[in-house]
């Protein structure tokens, strides 16, 4: 069986029992989140957060490019929310690697030169400014109440990285 099957073997348990109540799309805490796509750490988990709570955009190195802008302008000017919260974490797989070797290999594999950046980075805290930043000079973002994070990934903390 593959994984996808017992992926969907869980989902057929989980719709037996689902009795979540209607919730609006606006999210009830009004934030959204960005982070990583690591498996290591689920942020509602890291965070306390329920169904209805928080609109959770993630990707590779949960870094601000357009794609999460677009987002997080869709969040804020049809959905409410207000607040943002941005979280990059410690052994990362995209820290400290060489983005031309991955383009280069992405480029082999596929035969074409791959559109977008892969967004590597070799300070944590550096990449949480410059997603930071991204957010901060954005015309699309108005409510720029926006926080920046590393989540340590050996013992679940978070850290603030200052702007």
């Amino acid at each position: 069986m593959s994984v996808t099957d017992q992926l969907l073997q869980n989902n057929r348990r989980w719709a037996e029992r689902f009795d979540i109540p209607k919730l609006s799309n606006r999210p009830s805490k009004k934030v959204a989140i960005v982070s990583c796509m690591d498996a290591r750490f689920l942020p509602s988990r890291v965070l306390g957060i329920e169904e209805g709570d928080a609109h959770i955009i993630r990707n590779a190195g949960g870094v601000v490019t357009d794609d999460e802008i677009r987002s997080l302008a869709i969040s804020q000017h049809l959905l409410g929310t207000e607040e943002i919260v941005l979280i990059h974490h410690t052994d990362c797989g995209l820290e400290g690697i060489d983005e031309q070797e991955i383009r280069a290999k992405l480029r082999e594999s596929a035969g074409v030169e791959p559109p977008w950046s892969i967004e590597a980075f070799a300070n944590v805290d550096e990449s949480v400014r410059e997603s930071l930043r991204r957010i901060t000079k954005s015309p699309f973002i108005p409510h720029k109440n926006v926080r920046g994070f590393v989540y340590d990934v050996t013992d679940g903390s978070l850290r603030e990285v200052e702007a």
